[in-house]
């Protein structure tokens, strides 16, 4: 008796962690998406990374409904209550790991190199409509930077080359009065010579790949702590349901 009585104490503590657990992953969720340091473009532009975020958010909401259940279940010591607490929370378990792979897995995709061939294969250039386009054009802008390493990203190979064979970069590169709020150029023709001070030569993939590192490894190690946390909170859930009456 006494021993069942910790083991309701225990799953009602890994039930409020769970809880706890489900705010974190909501509030990392909200994070990425919404994007506090402006790079909510990359995120659109990459549907793994957009997926994995959007599984973490719901992930996260339903988790935090799981742990009042669990908690209720518990304390009521609700064979019924326990058992769908445990098929629930199994199902957000699967669905969290595919979300953690998620990030995880583009993790390993944040390099110089894959950046490149995205940006030669899916850039359109200043006036495209395009998601991918216009991502790169706002944050080329805002970061007064250009392509991944510099303007060359731009020529012979790329999209954008096919499309603008005459022109050597796009205007996003051109430096401009305040790029924070997207400017008039300084001077276009200066900027197509490649005149100092007239085109952004420095590539933007530094910046880029520092707070994308910072979403996806803030984003697993919330995924894997709950994670961890789920595994113990079912193992207690099936023994509860198999010692109460």
């Amino acid at each position: 008796m006494g021993v069942l009585i910790v083991m309701k104490y225990l799953m009602f503590v890994f039930n409020v962690l769970i809880f706890i657990g489900g705010i974190c992953l909501l509030a990392v969720g909200i994070w990425v998406v919404a994007d506090p340091d402006g790079f909510q473009s990359i995120v659109t532009s990459n549907p793994l990374l957009t997926t994995g975020a959007f599984i973490i958010l719901m992930v996260g909401v339903a988790l935090s409904l799981l742990g009042f259940l669990g908690c209720f279940g518990a304390i009521r010591e609700n064979k019924v209550l326990l058992m769908a607490f445990f098929v629930l929370l199994l199902v957000m378990f699967i669905v969290e790991l595919v979300g953690t792979i998620f990030a995880l897995t583009y993790k390993k995709q944040i390099t110089n190199e894959y950046f490149l061939w995205e940006l030669h294969k899916n850039y359109r250039g200043d006036n495209s409509t395009d998601v991918f386009s216009t991502s790169w054009n706002t944050i080329m802008i805002a970061m007064s930077c250009c392509g991944i390493s510099g303007p060359d990203n731009f020529g012979n190979g790329s999209l954008f080359h096919k499309l603008y064979p005459t022109t050597p970069w796009p205007d996003a590169c051109c430096s401009r009065n305040n790029p924070v709020l997207s400017d008039s150029i300084l001077n276009r023709n200066h900027c197509i010579q490649n005149e100092t001070g007239f085109v952004n030569n420095q590539g933007c993939f530094p910046a880029i790949a520092k707070s994308l590192q910072k979403y996806v490894n803030l984003t697993g190690a919330v995924g894997l702590g709950v994670l961890g946390i789920e595994m113990f909170a079912m193992f207690f859930a099936l023994c509860l349901y198999y010692n109460f009456d």
